[in-house]
């Protein structure tokens, strides 16, 4: 399929998810350019996608500084000519632990989590939507999580994150309509990959299975890529302003 055949795509943060939403952009035409602030690590799936013939840069990008954010939308508009879609994806986890609610989150934590979470997103949404208004419109997706609707007695910061993602998201869908720019959230329900793979042990994946309606296995990097890709095509261009659950069924959504 070459669904993405000559637009060009900037994945803002790498990891699992970014890694796989480089390579299946790629398998579909697209140019990609692969943004993380762990440069060596985006420069190996540059290398892999290139040996299976795809185009794709790497830049070192800080999605908490806006001056790295727009040096890698310069980027690639300077290298393929425009920006048709960015999928954003940073992710700290530091508010993760059980112990620690509202009153036991360090600030520190807090602060670091706001700053890639939701600042990252924010900094990004606004170097990218110029690129996508000079193209004549284009495709902004964010990752959220379930988490930002499920009340968790945990998670706190990383909660009130994703939930201001979410608006974010909304806000664009809204004042951008206009201007051809649709843009939408992904949430990923438990996303299992090799790194996770070897640090998990059986007690927490059980947990993560028990998550999810699906019991079959857990989501992969390619799931939540397919669905990517699908928005940042014309099949998905009727699709804008929405939360889309890939998550085997953790929130059912009305």
């Amino acid at each position: 399929m070459e669904r993405l055949k000559g637009r060009t795509i900037l994945v803002a943060g790498g990891g699992g998810i970014g890694s796989g939403l480089a390579r299946r952009f790629a398998a579909e035409g697209a140019n990609v350019v692969l943004g993380d602030v762990a440069l060596a690590g985006a420069e190996e799936v540059v290398r892999e996608i290139a040996a299976e013939g795809g185009s794709a840069l790497a830049v070192q990008l800080d999605g908490s500084d806006e001056a790295s954010a727009k040096a890698a939308v310069a980027l690639a508009t300077s290298r393929f000519g425009g920006l048709d879609g960015a999928h954003i994806n940073f992710a700290s986890f530091v508010d993760q632990s059980p112990d620690m609610g509202v009153l036991e989150l360090p600030m520190a934590d807090f602060d670091e989590t706001m700053s890639v979470n939701l600042r990252g997103y924010y900094v990004t949404s606004r170097a990218v939507l110029p690129a996508l208004l000079a193209r004549g419109g284009g495709s902004l997706v964010y990752t959220s999580s379930p988490a930002a609707c499920k009340g968790e007695p945990v998670r706190v910061a990383y909660a009130i994150a994703k939930a201001g993602v979410e608006a974010l998201m909304r806000h664009v869908a809204s004042r951008y309509a206009v201007n051809g720019i649709r843009a939408n959230c992904i949430s990923p329900g438990s996303t299992m990959h090799a790194r996770l793979e070897a640090e998990l042990g059986d007690d927490m994946k059980e947990f993560c299975y028990g998550l999810a309606l699906i019991k079959s296995r857990l989501g992969r990097p390619e799931d939540i890529a397919a669905m990517s890709a699908l928005l940042m095509s014309e099949e998905g261009s009727y699709i804008t302003g929405q939360v889309i659950g890939v998550d085997g069924g953790v929130v059912m959504r009305s």
